[in-house]
């Protein structure tokens, strides 16, 4: 069964969170925050939280056991861009782009989840 997490708005870069979030993906969940936790980089807090926050929701909402976890998918994606000017010479401005991105852990237990039956439709 599949359960997700989602930080949206993260005032971070994109490409400078993707290498870690690549160096996640597949590990088991415990390995996975122990990276995590022994990372210096101002993305690991974001991804530690948000990962955290997949176990918390497959331990709470589906009752799954938190040994058998593993990260089945870590994706970051471009958020919104703050568009900011900064003040050049003779009255000039040159533009800023302050970036954001979204985060988005999926962890799974490795237990596909039953089909449910197809029901015809009636009219």
């Amino acid at each position: 069964m599949d359960i997700a997490a989602t930080m949206r708005y993260a005032r971070l870069s994109h490409t400078k969170a993707r290498d870690l979030v690549r160096c996640v993906q597949g590990l088991p969940a415990a390995e996975a925050l122990r990276i995590v936790d022994f990372s210096e980089r101002k993305v690991a807090a974001l991804l530690g939280k948000t990962l955290r926050s997949a176990i918390a929701n497959a331990e709470n909402r589906a009752k799954l056991s938190v040994d058998k976890l593993k990260v089945k998918e870590a994706v970051i994606e471009e958020g919104p861009r703050l568009r900011r000017y900064w003040a050049r010479s003779r009255g000039s401005a040159s533009p800023v782009l302050k970036r954001m991105c979204h985060i988005r852990v999926v962890v799974t237990d490795g237990v596909e989840e039953p089909a449910e039956p197809e029901s015809s439709a009636t009219a």
